[in-house]
């Protein structure tokens, strides 16, 4: 029990007998009011009981103590103001690291367009296509290029890939939010026996968006050696048929006529329209200046 609470109930019992009728009246009783080992009560009160005077521990005692602060009441550790300067700082922050990426992400691109020789690969060139009307790289530009090299008398891998380059242009086309249109052009490495006629005749067995450029001997060997296109024709059979050897890449242009991406046989449709959508999304994004 209190001590003080312990006092006042003994004064209180004592007084109610007959034997303090007599007692003799003290000044002051030096009673220490605890509430805890660290914590004393400084506001306290004289009564008088049959003359004698004791000290009187207020009933507000406990009012008088440090509340604990009680979080969510009135202002909490986090304000308002604190809440907005934080998510600013963290905008901030934000947008720096997305422009440091951009950065980053731009000077890579740079250094992959010299290791593949940029400057060396792709160039103007002059040529015809399957309609008989004369096409120039400029008629092109404007657009995203797919371009093939290959021969019409091909038995298996030039239709394969062809097949495939298509399958990646209808796949684009499909892609929400729509990409730019993409052109798919097939150019004969073998001029000698694809003709107008021959590669008309060609490229309609794969899809009507198809291209299919030719053109002389010279011409034909201008824009292989822009691209760096190997190519080699092979031993004539009794029957004057042969094989061309030939470079198997699908190369991609854009609408500046720069060559940007190349892939090859072993890439798979998937793959290609995954990489030809970053390819859109960077031009878009350097040309644009924005990040968002």
């Amino acid at each position: 029990m209190n001590p003080t609470v312990f006092a006042y109930k003994s004064i209180q019992r004592m007084t109610s007998s007959s034997k303090l009728l007599n007692f003799k009246r003290v000044s002051s009783l030096p009673v220490r009011s605890c509430v805890s080992n660290n914590f004393f009560l400084s506001k306290t009160s004289l009564i008088n009981i049959n003359g004698v005077s004791v000290k009187r521990i207020p009933n507000r005692y406990v009012h008088d103590l440090p509340k604990k602060k009680e979080w969510g009441k009135g202002k909490g550790p986090i304000s308002w103001k604190t809440l907005f300067i934080t998510l600013g700082i963290g905008g901030v922050f934000l947008v720096g690291m997305q422009y440091v990426k951009k950065e980053k992400q731009l000077a890579i691109d740079k250094q992959r367009r010299r290791e593949l020789g940029k400057a060396a690969i792709g160039g103007k060139f002059d040529l015809i296509d399957h309609t008989g009307q004369p096409k120039s790289s400029e008629d092109f530009f404007g657009n995203w290029l797919l371009i093939y090299f290959g021969f019409t008398h091909c038995p298996d891998i030039c239709p394969e890939e062809i097949e495939k380059m298509i399958t990646v242009v209808e796949e684009l086309n499909k892609t929400k939010p729509k990409l730019p249109n993409i052109i798919p052009l097939f150019i004969t490495v073998d001029p000698e026996r694809d003709n107008v006629e021959a590669v008309a005749k060609y490229v309609k067995e794969f899809s009507p968006d198809l291209l299919g450029l030719t053109g002389s001997k010279e011409k034909i060997h201008e824009v292989t050696k822009a691209f760096r296109v190997y190519y080699s024709a092979g031993p004539k059979d009794v029957d004057d048929d042969y094989i061309v050897d030939h470079t198997i890449i699908t190369y991609l242009v854009d609408p500046e006529g720069q060559f940007i991406d190349y892939y090859g046989q072993t890439k798979t449709a998937e793959q290609v329209v995954n990489a030809i959508t970053i390819q859109m999304l960077k031009y878009k994004s350097a040309k644009n200046q924005s990040w968002f």
